[in-house]
């Protein structure tokens, strides 16, 4: 064991330095600028075209093996908002300081056009297979999408194997070991228990197919995440008074204005940024190519309009959820007063306002994004599993995941996290490769929605999707 941590610290240490977070963030920065910072000038178009829209009918997709738009979203932030976003901001701000709550925002502002990016790409190089279902994700834009067909052809398997692995790294034990330990702790439930009823739910959620983890997500992301906002903002309400002085504490963290330093201290600028952008990227997975997975099975025709979706999920995962998170434990003073770290750092914030059961409301908080979570990744391991292996290999694989959550329940996996980290970052490097690689096809894609969207040129056809341009093209323009 010690030498596998070593080893995976070694590596680690690499893809997740300085320059990985170079190109992470610049990855954002370059689509930012070469789309014109889509995500400000058209932010009003785009919460009007995602959220906002959801709330208008009640949309379910007729389409076999889709999910309507608000169920893609539901699903890829089942993934996204995990114990990332109590525990991962906690220990963000403990090795970082508040500076790096400044940091993870700017991570977020450029991470959107990221992900922007990306599910455009998803939905326009997606594809059906034999059973009509759609199958997209960055092994199909990279395979299908880079000129070099056997080079697109490696960065794609790459990646697929490196998702496979994560979805029983990040996506499954580490889940699975949160949920337990924390029942355990609060209510007394046996983790072995706990990992028999996690098993033969999410074996039963995945049985179903995309439809039944569609229809999951869409009803528990919305419930769990309006009670976590509720629960934050009770305690921001209750401390209303250190509002104005956690804005302080995060810009002077952000830039080394340290009192205690007595300057700016280049050391705590360093720990803030890094811990900022690594959490944020870690916590909305932009640039990871993840959450592009389920995007691409969205019923959506317009890749523009699941773009925006992208932006939405950054923005509401790191901006909102992590942002209470972190005026949460900023506002109640237990960064200076304790020494807890993680997720208890933060049950020790809501003492304040919820005292003795805190820790269940934690517990509970900490059950529903990590099963959630499981939810999300299995989905993405699944389509992985497809690409290398067809379809023949989807059953064995559900099979195993919920074996493997069986065996979370009861295990030690500290090392499983670190692991975990490594393999997000080894997702993303092939992904952003591909990513700027098609920057070129990004960019058309949008001008040519600007065009007709904004600019009324009813002229130019819509960029719909590589395989099915033909087919929409003869059903007509009407708008969905």
């Amino acid at each position: 064991m010690e030498l596998i941590k070593s080893i995976n610290d070694a590596i680690n240490g690499v893809v997740w330095g300085v320059p990985m977070l170079i190109l992470i963030i610049g990855t954002g920065i370059y689509f930012s600028v070469r789309l014109g910072f889509f995500q400000v000038t058209k932010f009003g178009h785009v919460l009007s075209s995602t959220i906002f829209s959801s709330f208008k009918k009640s949309e379910k997709s007729k389409n076999k093996g889709s999910l309507s738009q608000f169920q893609a979203m539901s699903t890829a932030l089942a993934a996204t908002i995990g114990t990332g976003n109590i525990a991962g901001v906690a220990t963000a701000l403990t090795v970082g300081g508040a500076g790096a709550v400044f940091w993870m925002w700017v991570s977020a502002f450029f991470g959107m056009m990221t992900s922007f990016a990306e599910n455009i790409l998803g939905v326009y190089y997606r594809k059906k297979n034999k059973d009509g279902e759609w199958s997209g994700g960055a092994m199909y834009y990279l395979s299908e999408g880079i000129k070099s067909k056997k080079a697109g052809k490696l960065l794609s398997v790459l990646f697929a194997v490196f998702c496979v692995l994560a979805s029983f790294g990040i996506g499954n034990l580490s889940q699975v070991n949160s949920i337990a330990v924390s029942l355990e702790n609060s209510f007394g439930v046996p983790s072995l228990a706990v990992g028999i009823a996690l098993a033969v739910i999410v074996l039963f959620i995945l049985i179903g197919g995309v439809k039944r983890i569609g229809s999951v997500a869409e009803k528990l992301v919305p419930f769990m995440a309006l009670i976590y906002i509720i629960l934050t903002l009770s305690v921001l309400v209750v401390n209303i008074d250190k509002v104005p002085s956690v804005f302080s504490e995060i810009f002077k963290g952000a830039f080394g204005f340290s009192s205690v330093a007595g300057g700016i201290s280049g050391a705590l600028v360093k720990e803030a940024i890094t811990m900022g952008f690594k959490r944020g990227a870690f916590s909305n997975e932009a640039g990871l190519g993840s959450g592009v997975i389920v995007n691409s099975v969205s019923d959506v025709k317009e890749p523009v309009q699941q773009g925006m979706w992208g932006v939405f999920e950054v923005f509401f995962d790191t901006v909102v959820v992590c942002t209470l998170t972190a005026f949460t434990v900023l506002s109640t003073g237990v960064l200076e007063t304790s020494s807890l770290e993680g997720a208890p750092l933060v049950g020790e914030a809501f003492k304040g306002v919820f005292g003795g059961v805190s820790g269940a409301i934690l517990a509970v908080s900490i059950t529903l994004f990590a099963f959630t979570t499981i939810l999300g990744w299995s989905f993405y391991g699944t389509k992985s599993v497809e690409y290398l292996f067809g379809k023949k290999a989807v059953l064995p694989y559900k099979i195993i995941f919920s074996v493997f959550i069986l065996a979370g329940s009861v295990m030690s996996l500290s090392l499983v996290w670190e692991i975990s980290d490594t393999l997000n970052a080894l997702m993303a490097i092939p992904n952003l490769i591909g990513v700027l690689l098609l920057s070129g096809k990004v960019k058309k894609i949008t001008e040519n929605y600007i065009q007709r969207k904004f600019k009324g040129n009813k002229k130019i056809a819509p960029m719909y999707s590589a395989y099915d341009e033909i087919q929409f093209e003869l059903e007509g323009e009407k708008e969905d």
